[in-house]
């Protein structure tokens, strides 16, 4: 994909992304405290292919089933094909209820863009330990998961396909993350992977996974080396295991 269309192709996330804030500007009135992107669309790399739409959103209190339901409602008529992309991070001002992660708010705190906000909130920064816990849980466990499924597959559909080149680069972003309790695009973990070389990690395919991603390729020529997805979840889980 060329510069034009990816830019193109932000600019009708981006478009997205303001009508899913006009929603919630009109259902949440006054309660609503902010509205940002965060994620791909906000700290770079975007892929109108591979990329999630990320959004968080803070409120006076906590949203319902029902809140939410209807916000789905409304991005499938913004965008049948946007729609789904869309992944919501929500809480109320003190950060206590709903769903945001820590590095989610991380991100929020260094990369988030505003496209509504009342009052400027933020969470506390968290700790180093903190990430480290959230990303040596369930985050890991799901990818070390989804590594073996994938490297037992002798099809690559359609259908996993995003699934894998995610599970190729993910190695990256933890340790990434799990080094300096940052967020950071795929770009960037690549590029700090290449000056902090970690035991166990084949940078070159990470490098070709990325490289597939930013040009919305099919992954199937990387599909021979997922065995090394093995090796990957290894190393990953003897990381995290230094920390216990």
């Amino acid at each position: 994909m060329d510069t034009a269309q990816q830019n193109s192709s932000r600019a009708g996330a981006l478009d997205f992304a303001h009508g899913i804030a006009d929603f919630w500007d009109r259902h949440l009135g006054e309660r609503l405290i902010g509205f940002y992107v965060i994620g791909s669309l906000a700290h770079g790399g975007f892929s109108s292919r591979y990329s999630d739409i990320d959004m968080a959103l803070l409120a006076e209190d906590s949203l319902t089933s029902e809140d939410l339901a209807c916000m789905g409602e409304r991005a499938t008529a913004l965008s049948p094909d946007l729609a789904p992309k869309l992944s919501l991070f929500w809480t109320e001002r003190h950060f206590s209820v709903g769903r945001f992660p820590p590095l989610d708010r991380v991100d929020l705190i260094d990369h988030g863009i505003a496209l509504i906000e009342r009052e400027h909130v933020r969470p506390a920064r968290p700790t180093l330990s903190q990430s480290r816990t959230y990303l040596g849980a369930e985050p890991l466990r799901n990818w070390a998961l989804q590594a073996e499924k994938l490297s037992a597959l002798t099809v690559l559909t359609g259908a996993n396909h995003k699934a894998y080149l995610r599970t190729l680069l993910y190695p990256a972003r933890f340790v990434y993350s799990w080094t300096t309790g940052k967020m950071a695009s795929n770009d960037a973990a690549v590029a700090w992977l290449r000056l902090h070389a970690h035991a166990g990690l084949d940078l070159d395919l990470m490098e070709r996974a990325l490289k597939c991603r930013n040009q919305d390729l099919d992954p199937d020529y990387l599909f021979p080396e997922r065995s090394k997805l093995l090796l990957h979840r290894d190393a990953c889980l003897g990381l995290a295991a230094e920390h216990a």
